[in-house]
């Protein structure tokens, strides 16, 4: 399996410009980074080196209880990888990814950081 590219994911990536989310604002990252295989937590921070490591667990748990993501524990190793109900996910995350390729520039024209800061 190859390793996880550190530009994985625009700044500005569909995560937060999605109208559409998969368990919370970063789920959809998560399976996209585990489609491959299973990772260890390590791995997943490269290209996710801008969530917080709290965000990410918050994140990762948040997908294992919606049934999506599974961890497993071998001695002092985690890893983490889709479920087959996850890797389900696999095929419309793809095409919401090419929708909001489609559409990027609608929606970075269409954002406001301000009404997210604002909890709107």
């Amino acid at each position: 399996m190859r390793p996880l590219h550190p530009q994985m994911f625009d700044d500005l990536c569909p995560s937060t410009l999605s109208p559409v989310r998969i368990g919370d604002k970063w789920g959809g990252l998560l399976v996209r980074c585990l489609a491959d295989g299973p990772r260890r937590y390590s791995e997943l921070r490269i290209p996710l080196a801008r969530i917080t490591p709290k965000a990410m667990t918050h994140s990762l748990r948040t997908l294992e209880r919606l049934g999506l993501v599974a961890r497993e524990i071998e001695g002092r190793r985690v890893t983490y990888a889709l479920t087959p109900l996850g890797r389900s996910l696999l095929e419309p995350l793809n095409a919401m990814c090419a929708w909001s390729d489609e559409h990027w520039e609608e929606l970075v024209d269409a954002y406001d950081p301000d009404a997210e800061a604002l909890g709107a």
